[in-house]
C-alpha cells in the first residue's frame, strides 16, 4: 500500500480498493474455504499499521508559496496522532455512526468466505485490522457523508499482538453507542486438521508443535470472544456455498429483523451441532425407519410427516415447545440477542427431526420470527 495524502483518510469509501483484501487475495476453494484460508494463516499482517502513522504531507500546489511564506499550509486540519488513537479532521461534521460487524473465529473455519459474502452485500470490509484501530475506523466511516454505512472487520490471531486490545476497543464502541455484532466461525478439530493438511500450511499458533496444539491454543485464546458472540456458525460440515447461504440469510435483508432463527434438523449418531442454542430430542416418537413403505423417504414427504405428527405426544410437544420458544424469543429480544439456533434431533436426522423442524419453523414464521430451516444430516444415509 503506498503512502497517501492524509486528507484521503476522510473518505474510507474512496480507498475501498486498498482495504478490501478478502475478495482479491483469497481465491475460492473447492472444499470449504481451505484455499482462501492460506493467506489467513501465513503470518502476514495485511493491515500493517501504516494508516495509524498518518504522516502529514501537503502537495496541493501551494508548496512553493509555503516555502516563500516560511510556513506549512494546514487548512485548519490536525494531523493524526502517531499511535492512531485520535483522528481529527477539523470542522468536518460527523455523520451517522456506521453499523459494525466483527468477524472472528478459528483459523481455517472460513472467516475469509464470511467477509467476502458481506463485501458482496455492500459492506466495507477490512481484513485483519488491529483491534485498537476499530474505533478509529468507525469514526472515519461516520465522517464519510453516508458513503460507509456498514463496516465489517476481520480480527484473528494473525494480529495476536494486538488481540489484547480488543476488549478495550469493544468497551469504547459500546460507550459511543455503536451498533456492533460479533460473528464467530467455529469448526471441529478434525475438520480444521483436514483443511490445514490439505493446503500443507502450519497453524499460526502451533510453533514447533503439531497442528492440534495450535488449534488448542487458539481455542483457548478465543474462548471468551466466542462466549460474547452474537452469531456462532459451525462450518465443520459446510462447504463454501452453504456458508454463503447462511451469511446471506442473516445479513441480506435491507431491514434488520428483531430476531432471526435457524431451525436445524440433525442425527444424534452424527453428533450434536456445536452452534445450537436449544436442542430438542424427537427420539421419544416411533421411528418411520421401521415402516418399510416409509423408510426410503424423508420427513419432507407428506406421508412421513403425517405419520410423525399423528403419533401420541407429537402434536402436544409441538404446541408446548412453540409456546416455550415464544417465551425464549421474548427474552432474547430484551437481551438484544439477534440470532438463535434451534436444533431438533432424531437418530439419523432423516425422518422425525426433519418433519418436526418443518412444523416448528412454520410456527415461528407465524409468530413473526424470520426463520431459516437447515437439514444438516438428511441424505447422509
Amino acid at each position: 500500500m503506498s503512502e497517501r495524502d492524509p486528507r484521503q483518510a476522510k473518505d474510507p469509501a474512496g480507498s475501498q480498493a486498498a482495504h478490501k483484501k478478502t475478495s482479491e487475495d483469497h481465491p475460492e476453494p473447492s472444499e470449504y474455504d481451505e484455499q482462501s484460508e492460506r493467506d489467513e494463516y501465513d503470518g502476514r499482517d495485511e493491515y500493517d499499521g501504516r494508516q495509524a502513522r498518518g504522516r502529514r504531507q501537503e502537495h496541493d500546489g501551494q508548496g512553493d508559496q509555503d516555502e516563500r511564506d516560511g510556513h506549512d499550509e494546514q487548512d485548519g486540519r490536525e494531523a493524526p496522532q502517531e499511535d492512531g488513537a485520535q483522528v481529527s479532521t477539523g470542522s468536518e461534521p460527523a455523520g451517522a455512526i456506521p453499523e459494525l460487524v466483527i468477524i472472528s473465529g478459528m483459523s481455517g473455519a472460513g472467516r475469509s468466505t464470511a467477509a467476502k459474502c458481506l463485501e458482496d452485500l455492500g459492506w466495507f470490509v477490512v481484513d485483519n485490522l488491529p483491534p485498537a484501530l476499530i474505533p478509529t475506523m468507525v469514526e472515519l466511516g461516520a465522517r464519510s457523508q453516508g458513503n460507509v454505512a456498514r463496516i465489517a472487520v476481520v480480527v484473528d490471531v494473525r494480529g495476536r499482538r494486538f488481540f489484547d486490545n480488543l476488549r478495550e476497543s469493544l468497551a469504547d464502541l459500546d460507550a459511543r453507542g455503536v451498533t456492533r455484532r460479533i460473528v464467530f466461525l467455529e469448526s471441529s478439530d478434525e475438520a480444521l486438521v483436514r483443511r490445514f493438511e490439505s493446503v500443507r500450511r502450519p497453524h499460526p499458533l502451533q510453533g514447533d508443535g503439531r497442528i492440534v496444539d495450535g488449534i488448542a491454543a487458539e481455542r483457548e485464546l478465543l474462548r471468551e470472544l466466542r462466549g460474547d458472540a452474537d452469531l456462532v456458525i459451525d462450518t465443520s460440515s459446510l462447504n463454501v456455498h452453504e456458508l454463503r447461504a447462511k451469511m446471506d440469510a442473516q445479513f441480506a435483508g435491507e431491514e434488520e429483523p428483531e430476531l432471526r432463527a435457524t431451525v436445524m434438523s440433525f442425527g444424534f449418531k452424527y453428533g450434536l451441532p456445536v452452534d445450537a442454542d436449544l436442542v430438542a430430542d424427537m427420539r421419544f416418537l416411533p421411528n418411520p425407519h421401521w415402516v418399510p413403505e416409509l423408510r426410503p423417504f424423508t420427513g419432507l414427504n407428506e406421508e412421513v410427516s403425517s405419520y410423525v405428527l399423528n403419533q401420541p405426544g407429537a402434536k402436544e410437544f409441538l404446541d408446548r415447545y412453540a409456546e416455550l420458544l415464544q417465551l425464549v424469543a421474548a427474552g432474547y429480544r430484551r437481551e438484544g440477542k439477534r440470532y438463535v439456533t434451534i436444533a431438533v434431533g432424531c437418530t439419523g436426522g432423516k425422518h422425525r427431526s426433519v418433519a418436526m423442524s418443518e412444523k416448528l419453523a412454520a410456527r415461528l414464521v407465524a409468530e413473526g420470527v424470520e426463520t431459516v430451516v437447515v437439514h444438516r444430516d438428511m441424505g447422509r444415509e
